[in-house]
């Protein structure tokens, strides 16, 4: 069973320069960086960024599958940077962070190869 998520992320207030810093991070060690969304089952991971009137957001959408590691229990740098980064960056008090999705669609051979 595969699973289509968005969620929405408050940016702590000043943070907005971590923010960037953690990108270029994840950018910046892209190759790794994938090795570690196969371990999660995770087949499509894409942050986006905005600022709506005045507040800092970062939305994560993300097409995984059924079995993966989760990510506080690697042991890989890039998850271990990439959850300091969001303790530093993200405003846990922000509530609400998941938007439903009314509909998904994934051809029939994408999502055979996503098993």
């Amino acid at each position: 069973m595969l699973k289509a998520e968005l969620s929405r992320f408050k940016v702590k207030e000043g943070k907005s320069g971590k923010v960037d810093e953690w990108m270029a991070f994840l950018n910046e060690h892209m190759e790794d960086t994938l090795f570690t969304l196969e371990n999660e089952k995770m087949f499509v991971e894409s942050i986006h960024r905005e600022v709506v009137n005045g507040t800092e957001f970062l939305y994560w959408y993300s097409v995984q599958g059924e079995g993966g590691t989760e990510v506080y229990d690697s042991e890989s740098y890039i998850d271990i940077r990439h959850l300091e980064y969001w303790d530093e960056c993200i405003d846990d008090s922000y509530k609400d962070n998941d938007i439903p999705a009314e509909v998904v669609m994934i051809p029939h051979k994408i999502r055979d190869v996503m098993k």
